[in-house]
């Protein structure tokens, strides 16, 4: 026994669809799936959750399964497959891409996340991260609510393929303020107009160029950037990826924060000067990456913040680090000139249930001389501390 799904795409079936349906003895969907499609002889079941239905599908001779759009896209054919059940599958378009084909924009370069459950997090990271997402499972008003301070146009559409679809561009002010039907699924671009530049994979651009990039290659202020061997080494524990957040406090030029984002993070850097402000925008323009940047001290701006996976400290005393600890992020990695400072930072770690390890980093570089001896050159040494939860 073989169960057929087939994708709904308004009121137009996909080929096929039409014989599936005159030979079916169960048809199951949405109610108005089941009222435009469903054959009258055929016994209907409405689809609240796949798992319930398991076993009628397997004991019918000829089941039918309605679905929105592309079934396989983030929907019911995983589930039926995890129940083992044997399926052909007749697709239609996918609510991504008729919305995006509804604004006419490329869908290249759109990553497309799940929302629904435990993900809802990490499905915002990679909105504040990137700057075309798709968002299934999740209302233009909640995700809007999660993008406040950073910079987003939300494009919803609602009923899709439905009588009243309607699809609306709205900034995150207003979609957090209105009422929204049944959206199927959001668009979230940090530039509506802009046209993003040909690639070669879909879903954006994977990082190239390597991290660790040598300071020369960020505009900073003299002696105040972290080192490229410290970056190395901290982002191996700070653990970038999509979906985290990441603070970098003390953020300075923002070389770890451009790090960070280049690997996929959303990041926030936190920055009291406000010329390093400036330069971290500078940075984070070159390197075509988003950074939200808080210009503030970390202690006065601490309960306002989203809470982090991740937290880098590059600069502030023992009660910014104490702080961080406070807000639930599981990895926190701490950078230290001074030695004496330490073990304060083991023993905060500690009283906040982290596992602690650190080390101390000693680099010398290959340099040339005016005689054109090849020498090393030592580089101020760095204690890092790191606590993993």
């Amino acid at each position: 026994m073989t169960v057929t799904v087939i994708g709904v795409d308004g009121k137009t079936l996909p080929a096929g669809a039409s014989a599936a349906l005159d030979e079916a003895d169960l048809v199951v969907g949405l109610r108005r799936q089941l009222d435009a499609h469903a054959p009258e002889r055929a016994r209907t079941v409405e689809l609240e959750s796949i798992e319930t239905i398991v076993t009628d599908l397997t004991v019918a001779a000829h089941a039918v399964v309605l679905a929105d759009g592309d079934p396989g896209f983030f929907g019911l054919v995983r589930t039926l497959r995890e129940n083992n059940v044997r399926l052909t599958v007749l697709p239609a378009v996918s609510g991504v891409q008729r919305l995006l084909a509804a604004i006419g924009r490329p869908s290249d370069d759109v990553t497309v996340v799940n929302a629904q459950g435990v993900d809802a997090g990490r499905a915002v990271n990679v909105c504040r991260a990137r700057s075309a997402v798709a968002v299934l499972g999740m209302g233009p008003a909640e995700l809007a609510r999660e993008l406040r301070g950073w910079r987003r146009t939300l494009v919803v559409a609602e009923d899709l393929g439905g009588p009243d679809e309607k699809v609306s561009t709205v900034d995150a002010g207003e979609a957090e303020s209105r009422t929204w039907r049944d959206p199927s699924v959001v668009l979230c671009l940090a530039e509506v107009e802009r046209v993003p530049p040909r690639g070669w994979i879909a879903g954006g651009q994977p990082l190239s160029g390597g991290w660790a990039l040598p300071e020369d290659d960020f505009a900073h202020r003299d002696g105040i950037i972290s080192s490229a061997e410290l970056r190395a080494i901290a982002l191996a524990h700070i653990a970038p990826a999509p979906g985290t957040l990441v603070w970098d406090v003390g953020s300075g030029s923002g070389a770890m924060a451009v790090e960070c984002a280049r690997l996929g993070s959303a990041v926030l850097a936190v920055e009291r000067d406000p010329m390093q402000c400036v330069r971290i925008f500078a940075n984070t323009s070159k390197y075509g990456v988003d950074v939200r940047v808080v210009e503030a001290e970390l202690l006065a701006a601490i309960k306002s913040l989203p809470k982090p996976d991740a937290v880098f400290i590059g600069g502030g005393g023992e009660a910014v680090v104490r702080a961080c600890t406070t807000v639930e992020a599981s990895r926190v990695v701490v950078a230290l000139a001074s030695v004496d400072r330490v073990a304060p930072t083991r023993q905060a770690l500690q009283a906040a249930d982290y596992r602690v390890d650190g080390c101390q980093l000693s680099a010398a570089r290959l340099t040339e001389h005016s005689d054109g001896a090849t020498r090393l050159a030592a580089v101020d040494p760095v204690t890092v501390v790191w606590g993993v939860r």
